[in-house]
């Protein structure tokens, strides 16, 4: 099969590009993973919610999978003293690249990130309706509207 050397070639590719390269051992269970995240995501409005063991890949094949349908990579860096503003602005920023410039983009979040209860709110708003209420002030909205015509 040719898929194999495949996934082998986006691998050497993407720890060529990569600031962080992945030392993936690539089985056949772990390209159909591969295959089937590339696949969601590609879909309009594309969403998926990973579940498994830790260690078990689902970051690493999420970022290949990424990197295989030229999205742009977008995780949060959780640090000492990450707040709600914090949080609320790398949504604003993650939005702004997918809806304003028209960038391709998964949002990577996992178990470990989550601080506070609002955040899966928020998470939940946008895979419910795109978007997070309250969001943006007024006059972000303006300027958004105007980037958008």
């Amino acid at each position: 099969s040719q898929l194999l050397p495949s996934m082998e070639q986006f691998l050497l590719e993407y720890n060529a590009e990569s600031k962080s390269p992945m030392n993936l051992k690539l089985f056949m269970d772990a390209i159909k993973h591969i295959c089937r995240i590339a696949r969601v995501i590609r879909q309009p409005m594309g969403n998926a919610l990973l579940l498994g063991v830790g260690g078990s890949g689902r970051k690493s094949l999420s970022r290949l999978a990424a990197y295989i349908g030229d999205f742009q990579l977008f995780q949060v860096e959780i640090a000492k003293g990450y707040g709600m503003a914090e949080w609320r602005d790398d949504i604003k920023s993650c939005l702004l690249k997918a809806g304003v410039e028209d960038q391709q983009v998964v949002f990577l979040f996992d178990d470990t990130q989550i601080v506070m209860s609002q955040m899966l709110e928020d998470i939940n708003g946008i895979l419910n309706q795109g978007d997070v209420p309250n969001l943006y002030p007024p006059e972000d909205m303006e300027k958004i509207m105007t980037a958008c015509r």
